[in-house]
């Protein structure tokens, strides 16, 4: 699943146009590879029908029809929205700990890591996210957006 991430800047963009964008969490995020206190962020809770999208891009990222409370404290999906929308390295950062480190392919944000210990039945994968690094589309906004297409994916299946 490793494919090599680079942590640079979105085409057009500056660390500092970056900066003035986001919450000093939020930057800690999504440039310097932070983590956020589990049950204390944004979306870990979130049980409303939507997307995930990246915040510094807006490229869509997850759909809430694969998030699922893993009992972490962050929000946790089976599977990304799209499958090129992340990239994944290897991690050492903690001591005795090799951890799949997952990235947003177009801005180069840290999202959260990837494990393989999700739910079986839907491929075994656990993105384990950060709510500071997406930001939530709620599905009755996506109607008349550039994530309108999105929509599909909540009608129901007969």
């Amino acid at each position: 699943m490793e494919n090599k991430a680079k942590k640079d800047m979105p085409v057009g963009m500056t660390d500092e146009d970056i900066k003035k964008q986001l919450t000093p969490e939020q930057y800690n995020i999504t440039r310097q590879g932070g983590t956020e206190a589990p049950f204390q962020n944004e979306y870990w809770n979130n049980h409303k029908d939507g997307i995930y999208v990246d915040l510094i891009t807006g490229k869509p990222l997850f759909s809430s029809l694969d998030k699922y409370d893993s009992g972490t404290g962050w929000p946790s999906f089976t599977k990304t929205i799209d499958g090129d929308a992340v990239l994944t390295q290897t991690d050492k950062s903690i001591p005795l700990m090799t951890r799949t480190e997952v990235i947003s392919k177009d801005s180069g944000s840290h999202l959260g890591h990837v494990f393989d210990d999700g739910p079986p039945d839907a491929g075994g994968k656990r993105f384990c996210m950060n709510s500071g690094a997406m930001k939530f589309i709620p599905k009755e906004k996506l109607k008349g957006t550039k994530y309108e297409k999105y929509l599909k994916l909540f009608e129901k299946k007969p």
